[in-house]
């Protein structure tokens, strides 16, 4: 069997974490749940994202914007465009950018499932054990392929913001990761919220270390 290669994609992908929202503060599974707004501390995680990338990109980059359809990622993304001096409305957001679906489990407290269901998070790994009526990470590389192949066949730069499982498979996919023999999908390690990376032709670096947790 040959080796993972990389996505054969062109251009720098600059991939963040949204910054901490109520569901994370309070323990809740959010999954692709779509409103779940930033915390104090999500905001400040998004403001010095936007200060870093600033001061490694320059104002007004020359960079598309990409989002999933999450308002917590918008409004992460919201923050972040303006220390760029960018337009907000120019991103592209997409549903396919979204977290994991977590079908009946989410909204529910992760102590609750784990008393009721076992624990849902994989702690050698750092991820969610999928749901039974639930997205598994298979879909989630599918439907991130399907992005990958919608962009434009060019070498523009890309700052995606995302989410912290769905953006572990995007990386493990860009950088050609072998299969996770659990999971059956390439999946890169985790990331604190406010964290960002950028890989370049198949390369991850960490380009921003967050200081938020590593709960998805």
């Amino acid at each position: 069997m040959p080796s993972p290669s990389p996505y054969p994609v062109k251009g720098r992908f600059f991939i963040a974490r949204h910054g901490e929202t109520v569901f994370n503060a309070a323990a809740r599974l959010q999954g692709d749940a779509l409103h779940t707004p930033l915390t104090r501390a999500g905001f400040v995680q998004a403001d010095t994202m936007g200060k870093e990338l600033r001061a490694y990109l320059g104002a007004t980059p020359d960079i598309e914007l990409h989002v999933s359809s999450a308002g917590r990622a918008l409004q992460t993304l919201a923050i972040i465009a303006e220390h760029l001096e960018l337009d907000w409305h120019s991103a592209r957001g997409d549903d396919r950018l979204k977290e994991i679906g977590m079908g009946s489990y989410g909204g529910k407290y992760y102590a609750y499932v784990a008393e009721n269901y076992g624990d849902i998070i994989d702690r050698e790994t750092m991820l969610l054990r999928p749901a039974p009526d639930g997205e598994n990470y298979v879909q989630i590389a599918d439907r991130l392929k399907g992005w990958l192949g919608s962009l434009e066949d060019n070498a523009a730069d890309r700052l995606v913001i995302m989410h912290g499982i769905s953006s572990r498979v995007l990386r493990g996919i860009l950088c050609g990761l072998p299969g996770n023999p659990d999971y059956g999908a390439p999946i890169a390690g985790s990331l604190t919220q406010g964290s960002v990376v950028c890989i370049e032709n198949g390369t991850e670096r960490v380009t921003i270390e967050g200081q938020g947790g590593q709960r998805a």
